[in-house]
């Protein structure tokens, strides 16, 4: 089997394509301020739109562009510094009011998050049963910046009884803070790139299928996961750092 030799790999036109534009935005653009339209921008740099579309994409998956809805295509300003550090002895959101509750209902978790819930239970050990599904959203220097869903078992918040609360945040806010009410042990954490699904992109004010963060955690409580956090993240605008181990970027 044949082997490439990366040195002889073409540079693709929209890679350099894309390094044009980003001079042009440092020396011809405010933050703020609207592209002109695809047809113009193919025009000017003399390549196909399927190329420039290429290269704004990239642009965009780097934050030096944001795709507004019912704005267009307009300079970035820099990421936000969002703190995702890993304190051991703090439950999701605990004392932090730049996370407002939304929701709370009883559903399914999806089969990637049953499998970290099950992740800890050994043969014969119950099944997960009924879990809270809390929707929160994140906001910095009043932007929405995160949206999250955190499953919650109704097995780690046992005195909660929802029949006593009103559906939605009032719900929401009850499964919280039973849940601070446990020792939290650890904490699992992982950050990958994805795509915005409706229902996120909808909150963010992005669209659907735009590039984000989703930062997905385990919390640990009486040896077994007492909650799974899946947490996305606008990859244009927000710089995760964490707190723990310093400054460190996670760039998109």
């Amino acid at each position: 089997m044949g082997t490439t030799q990366l040195e002889s790999v073409p540079e693709p036109k929209y890679w350099h394509l894309k390094t044009v534009i980003s001079e042009a935005l440092d020396s011809e653009f405010q933050v703020g301020e609207i592209l002109p339209n695809e047809r113009e921008l193919a025009a000017r740099f003399g390549v196909a739109r399927a190329t420039l579309r290429q290269a704004l994409e990239q642009l965009e998956l780097e934050g030096r562009l944001q795709r507004r809805r019912g704005v267009g295509t307009t300079v970035a300003p820099p990421r936000v510094g969002v703190d995702v550090s890993t304190a051991q002895q703090r439950w999701p959101g605990a004392g932090d009011a730049s996370w407002q509750p939304l929701d709370c209902a009883t559903a399914p978790p999806p089969a990637a998050v049953l499998r970290l819930l099950e992740a800890d239970t050994g043969p014969g050990a119950d099944a997960v049963g009924s879990v809270f599904a809390v929707r929160r959203l994140r906001a910095t220097n009043g932007q929405a910046v995160a949206a999250e869903q955190l499953y919650v078992p109704a097995a780690s918040v046992p005195g909660l009884v929802p029949a006593d609360f009103p559906a939605g945040p009032a719900l929401a806010r009850a499964v919280l803070h039973a849940l601070e009410r446990l020792p939290l042990e650890g904490q699992d954490r992982a950050v990958e790139l994805g795509s915005a699904r409706a229902d996120d992109a909808r909150e963010l004010d992005r669209l659907p299928g735009s590039p984000v963060l989703v930062v997905t955690t385990r919390y640990l409580s009486g040896g077994r996961t007492a909650a799974v956090s899946v947490a996305t993240y606008r990859a244009d605008t927000c710089r995760l750092t964490f707190g723990d181990v310093g400054d460190l970027g996670i760039a998109s």
